[in-house]
């Protein structure tokens, strides 16, 4: 066989997230193998930067809240009857809390649950509708490596984040007849924007401790990138339900 097993032409892929961080990254990479990119999240300036850093042509911004949770299946229908059938979906879109149980509201909860969580599943619950996918389709979660190894003030976000890698497992599984694969991807601390938004809460000591944490140091944004393309390219075809952990070591110790 020759070529690039991760080449994704006339591939289509739906990126959420896609205004910084991971999401962009991820989008930034995909292009480059080539695929058509749809970018969303709520924030239409930062997504036409994203935009303007795009390989190839053929791209779309489609500004959505994924916190209009009822709306994100007819939302995804009509992304695909306007870009054509999904080849992929790299749900990257979600929020950090970072707080003792003792001090979390439960609205704070619920907020953190429906961005992570039920977006998730409502962008499946329309990803898998008739005429949204293509034949052949794959599906990434960003998780995190909290929703394995537990961190103290940490209770809430990892909750959702294990939480993705059940609703993998389970969906891999349902939507293997549709051949939908599903699977999330787990990074450790990635240096983003919402990395350099925790370094501030952290004491100069907490902040070493943490870096120590990582045996190959901290990850960048495109190191998940790469384990997301890997998954939604035909070098994942036979990996569903999975969970790739990209986290320098940091569940290793």
């Amino acid at each position: 066989m020759t070529g690039n097993p991760m080449d994704l032409s006339g591939a289509t892929v739906l990126v959420t997230g896609a205004s910084s961080g991971i999401g962009r990254e991820t989008a930034i990479l995909l292009s480059s193998l080539h695929a058509r990119v749809v970018l969303t999240a709520r924030n239409r300036e930062r997504l036409d930067q994203t935009l303007s850093s795009l390989q190839g042509q053929g791209h779309r911004i489609e500004p959505f809240d994924l916190g209009r949770v009822d709306e994100i299946p007819k939302w995804v229908r009509w992304v695909a009857a306007e870009a054509g059938p999904l080849s992929g979906l790299v749900h990257a879109a979600g929020m950090q809390l970072t707080s003792p149980i003792r001090f979390v509201a439960p609205a704070a909860i619920d907020e953190l649950l429906r961005t992570n969580l039920v977006s998730a599943m409502m962008l499946m619950r329309g990803f898998s509708q008739k005429d949204c996918h293509a034949a052949e389709s794959s599906v990434v979660f960003v998780s995190s490596i909290v929703g394995f190894a537990g961190r103290a003030s940490a209770s809430v976000y990892g909750a959702s984040k294990a939480a993705l890698i059940g609703l993998a497992k389970s969906l891999a599984v349902e939507l293997a007849g549709q051949r939908i694969r599903v699977n999330c991807v787990a990074p450790a601390f990635v240096q983003t924007e919402m990395l350099e938004q925790f370094r501030e809460m952290l004491s100069p000591e907490q902040w070493a401790a943490l870096e120590h944490a990582h045996p190959l140091g901290f990850g960048t944004a495109r190191d998940v990138a790469n384990a997301a393309a890997f998954l939604i390219a035909n070098t994942g075809r036979w990996i569903t339900g999975s969970t790739l952990v990209v986290d320098g070591g940091y569940s290793a110790q």
